[in-house]
């Protein structure tokens, strides 16, 4: 199977390039962004030397079936998506902070509290709980966004001490994650899944607060099969989940978090396949809809006649 690892497009009025961890984004005179969504996957913040086919088609389409569910709590940077991997929007300065929810304890949170820590980003947490436990309520545990390296968590105190988000604007920020999660949460049980945490990033254009990247995918999301969930809390059995927490499981089992010194496992055939049909499962199972895989013969080429088409109109 054939994945996209990496684009080297030259569009008209390309006014500048810059390489994600999995994304490509292309400016166009400054006032639009083409957001290629290759095959690249990242875990512990390192990109790994394997690409996923279907992958960036898996996320884009997602996204952009969010982003349209949601755009009445708040607008989002969407202008097209001509393209299965490609989403075309306005360019938002964004905020220096990525807004993460929690509403069970896992992965990361689940981490700092087995160390002992009661406390994640200023939230307290209660003592008794189990891995994967549902919270009282879902928590924002805000991370500042790094250029280079590993994100960093921070408190809300933290963030307004510091100046790095005005409080009118973060309080608008809080307002808009705790209701795109509840619309996340009731989108994923018609599908029989639970939303476990999932983070937002947004910006900012001619003064109006914009969500902007991916939301409620298995990059940015975590998922439980919601059949059996409690059934397995209670036999403390792991949950059957889809995100991308069991290639961060398959990584930690062959020695790699990500630290200095640490080689990253040899990605197989198998476990390429394995992880693209995981992506593929998730999309199916939340959009509700077989996944149709796009022409993967020559797909630099599709992707960059769809986009010269779709600018001719913006």
């Amino acid at each position: 199977m054939k994945a996209l690892k990496e684009t080297h497009f030259n569009f008209p009025n390309q006014s500048n390039f810059y390489k994600g961890k999995v994304r490509d984004v292309y400016t166009i005179a400054d006032k639009f962004m083409v957001m290629v969504v290759s095959d690249r996957i990242s875990a512990f913040d390192v990109v790994l030397p394997e690409a996923i086919p279907f992958k960036g088609q898996v996320l884009n389409q997602i996204a952009a079936k969010f982003l349209a569910a949601t755009q009445d709590i708040v607008p989002n940077w969407v202008l097209d998506v001509p393209d299965p991997m490609v989403t075309i929007g306005r360019i938002c300065e964004p905020f220096k902070v990525e807004m993460v929810i929690r509403g069970y304890l896992a992965g990361h949170a689940w981490r700092e509290y087995s160390a002992g820590k009661r406390s994640v980003c200023g939230v307290s947490l209660p003592d008794g709980l189990k891995e994967n436990d549902k919270l009282p309520q879902p928590i924002i545990t805000p991370t500042t966004k790094a250029s280079v390296g590993h994100d960093e968590d921070i408190s809300k105190e933290d963030i307004l001490a510091k100046g790095i988000v005005s409080i009118t604007d973060y309080e608008k920020l809080e307002e808009y994650t705790y209701a795109l999660y509840q619309r996340g949460t009731e989108i994923a049980a018609k599908s029989g899944l639970i939303l476990v945490d999932t983070k937002y990033e947004f910006g900012t254009a001619d003064g109006v607060i914009y969500l902007i990247d991916e939301i409620h995918t298995p990059d940015s999301s975590r998922y439980f099969y919601a059949e059996g969930y409690q059934d397995r809390q209670n036999a403390d059995e792991p949950q059957k989940q889809l995100s991308k927490e069991f290639v961060r499981k398959w990584l930690i089992d062959n020695g790699f978090q990500g630290k200095d010194g640490q080689v990253v496992p040899e990605m197989t055939p198998e476990i390429v396949n394995s992880i693209s049909e995981r992506y593929i499962e998730l999309y199916e199972q939340i959009v509700g809809e077989t996944f149709i895989k796009a022409d993967a013969d020559a797909i630099s080429s599709r992707i960059e006649t769809n986009v010269l088409k779709a600018l001719e109109t913006l």
